[in-house]
C-alpha cells in the first residue's frame, strides 16, 4: 500500500519509538525492511502543490489568514479540511498549498479523485478572491516570507542558511508534482529504483516549468530543480541508482547531516552543524538517537526520489491548471507495463549521465534543466518513453481518456522541443504575467 498521508501511530507505539534504543546495524536493518514495501505494484498517488495567488492584484503577497479564512468554509476535521475524495491537504511553509491524493488501484481512479478535491479548493478560494498557480517557482516579483511557525521550519530555515539562499527559496518559493508508485516485487524492486532514476531528466525535461524567479527569466526552464542541486548534498542529491536499493538507502540516510533535532516544547530543534545521523548514533549527539529520532530524519531527505515503503517521485515541476495528470499517467504507464518499462529503458540508456557526479548535480540532469526537451538527445529520449507509455495505455480501453490527455501533453509540448517554462517566458516577452490570469484591475 502507498500511504501517501502520513502513517498514523499508537500512544504505545509512539511511546516505544521514542525510547527504542539504536545502532548503526539496527538501524541500517530497520531502513532496509520499512523504505520499500515489497510486493506486485497495485497502488499509485499523486501530490500537487500550487501557489496562491489574488485573483485581482496577484503581484501582492496572500495573507495566511486569508487562506485559512477560505479554508474554513470546507468540512473540517480534527486534521485540517475534509475533502469529498479524501485528499489530505496541507501548507508548505511560504503559503503553498498542497493536496495528496488518497491510494488509488489505478491512474484513472487517482486522477478522478484529485480532480474532484482539486475543484473543491479551487472553489473554496475563489470565495475570498484567491487562485492556484501551478508553477515550479513562483513566477511573480511578490514578496516571500516564512508562514510556518513549526519548530521544524525554523530549524529548516538555520540549517539551509549556513549554505546560502536556496533553502529559503526551496522553502517560500518553489511547488512540485510528486507522483508515488509501489516499490515492486522483490524480482524487480532493484529494476524499477533504476528505472525511475533513469527516467528523472526525461521527467524534469518534459515537464519543466520554472523559468522564472521574482519575476525575471532565470536561464534555465526548470529554475526549481537548480535550486533543489545546490542545497545540502548529503539529502538531495541521489544515492546509487545500481546495486541493491535497500543497502544504498540506509548508507544514504545514516550519512545526511541531522537538520532538526525534536526536543520539549519551547526549546528550539536547531542541529549542531555538521551531525550525521551515522555520527549521531555514534555517540556525537547530546542524547543516544532512538527509532523515532531515525524516523523523524527520513522525512527531511529530499532526494529525486524518496523510499517511503512506496518510491516517491520528487523532480517534476508544478504544473498549471489539472496539469498534474500527464506525469501521473506517464509515470504508472512505463512502471506498470513490462513492455513499456522496457521501451523506456531502451530509450533512457544511451543518454550520458556523466557518472562523476550523482544526478541532480550531473551534467545531464542540468541541460534538463537548462533546455528542456530543446536538448535534441532529451527530446528524442522524451518521445520515446511517451510513445511507450502510449502502447501501454493502448492496451487498456478504460485508459482512453488518459490516452488522450497524455498524447495532446506529447504533441503540444516534446514533439515541439518545447515545455510548459515556454508558454511562461512567451507571456514575459509579450508583456503580460505569466501563469496568472488577471481577473479584474487592481
Amino acid at each position: 500500500m502507498i500511504p501517501v498521508s502520513p502513517q498514523r501511530t499508537t500512544d504505545n507505539q509512539s511511546q516505544a519509538l521514542s525510547v527504542t534504543p539504536l545502532t548503526e546495524a539496527s538501524a541500517e536493518t530497520h531502513l532496509a525492511g520499512i523504505c520499500f514495501k515489497i510486493g506486485p505494484p497495485a497502488l499509485v498517488g499523486v501530490e500537487a502543490e500550487w501557489f496562491v495567488h489574488d485573483s485581482r492584484c496577484p503581484d501582492e503577497p496572500v495573507a495566511p489568514e486569508r487562506t485559512s479564512a477560505a479554508l474554513a468554509a470546507l468540512p473540517q476535521d480534527p486534521d485540517g479540511p475534509r475533502f469529498p475524495a479524501g485528499s489530505r491537504f496541507t501548507r508548505e511553509p511560504g503559503g503553498q498549498v498542497e493536496l495528496s491524493s488518497r491510494p488509488a488501484d489505478s491512474p484513472a481512479a487517482c486522477a478522478a479523485d484529485l480532480l474532484r478535491d482539486q475543484a473543491a479548493l479551487r472553489t473554496a478560494l475563489a470565495a475570498e478572491g484567491l487562485r492556484l498557480t501551478g508553477s515550479g517557482t513562483d513566477p511573480l516579483a511578490r514578496t516571500r516570507r516564512m508562514q510556518a511557525e513549526h519548530p521544524r521550519y525554523r530549524a529548516m530555515q538555520t540549517f539551509f542558511d549556513r549554505a546560502g539562499p536556496w533553502g529559503e527559496i526551496m522553502m517560500t518559493g518553489t511547488a512540485s508534482v510528486q507522483v508515488c508508485v509501489d516499490a515492486g516485487t522483490e524480482s524487480a524492486v532493484a529494476g524499477r529504483w533504476r528505472l525511475v532514476h533513469r527516467l528523472g531528466p526525461v521527467l524534469v525535461a518534459a515537464f519543466a516549468n520554472s523559468p522564472l524567479l521574482d519575476g525575471r527569466p532565470t536561464g534555465f526552464r526548470s529554475s526549481r530543480q537548480v535550486v533543489w542541486s545546490r542545497m545540502d548534498p548529503t539529502r538531495t542529491l541521489a544515492p546509487p541508482p545500481d546495486g541493491d536499493p535497500r543497502e544504498a538507502w540506509a548508507r544514504y540516510v545514516l550519512d545526511a547531516r541531522v537538520l532538526c533535532i525534536r526536543r520539549p516544547e519551547g526549546r528550539p530543534w536547531t542541529a549542531p552543524p555538521g551531525l550525521t545521523f551515522r555520527h549521531w548514533l555514534r555517540g556525537a549527539g547530546e542524547r543516544p538517537a532512538t527509532l523515532a529520532d531515525l524516523e523523524y530524519h527520513r522525512t527531511t531527505l529530499f532526494p529525486p526520489v524518496r523510499p517511503r515503503g512506496h518510491l516517491e517521485l520528487r523532480m517534476i515541476d508544478a504544473q498549471p491548471g489539472d496539469g498534474w495528470l500527464v506525469p501521473l499517467v506517464l509515470v504508472t504507464a512505463l512502471l506498470d507495463d513490462r513492455a513499456a518499462a522496457d521501451a523506456a529503458l531502451a530509450a533512457l540508456e544511451p543518454l550520458d549521465h556523466d557518472g562523476a557526479l550523482p544526478p541532480p548535480r550531473c551534467s545531464l540532469w542540468r541541460r534538463a534543466a537548462t533546455l528542456a526537451t530543446a536538448d535534441p538527445e532529451l527530446r528524442r529520449a522524451a518521445l520515446a518513453c511517451f510513445a511507450a507509455a502510449d502502447r501501454a495505455l493502448a492496451r487498456r480501453p478504460e485508459a482512453a481518456e488518459l490516452r488522450r490527455a497524455l498524447n495532446e501533453y506529447a504533441d503540444r509540448y516534446p514533439a515541439r522541443g518545447r515545455c510548459p517554462a515556454d508558454d511562461q517566458l512567451e507571456a514575459v516577452r509579450a508583456g503580460r504575467r505569466p501563469a496568472v490570469e488577471e481577473d479584474a484591475p487592481c
